[in-house]
């Protein structure tokens, strides 16, 4: 869990209560409660939506070694840059698929 938080870079607000900490701080716990126990599958919607470029950099990079090393991750995002990172993207409208991208590689 330490590593974890570290990581996150939430370290220092280990011992806080949720209502102590700002939205990105929330959600980078979150998003580490999430991971630390080494999911097959992670939902995540929006995940980088509170946070600032560069801990949104973090986790897009997390989630992507997650991937690498087996974890499924199923993201919804309006960020064009944080579905870059996807093998397969699915764009949606109205609840209709419109378009459907499927690489061999990552792009980041």
């Amino acid at each position: 869990v330490e590593e974890t938080l570290k990581r996150m870079s939430i370290d220092h607000r280990a011992g806080h209560f949720p209502t102590q900490l700002s939205g990105g701080q929330q959600q980078r716990v979150a998003i580490a409660r999430a991971v630390v126990i080494n999911p097959m599958l992670i939902l995540a919607d929006e995940p980088t939506g509170n946070l600032d470029s560069r801990n949104g950099q973090d986790v897009m990079e997390l989630l992507l070694e997650l991937n690498r090393q087996g974890t499924t991750i199923v993201m919804v995002t309006h960020s064009r840059h944080d579905a870059s990172y996807a093998h397969r993207i699915i764009n949606l409208f109205d609840g209709q698929i419109v378009t459907e991208v499927q690489s061999e590689s990552l792009l980041r």
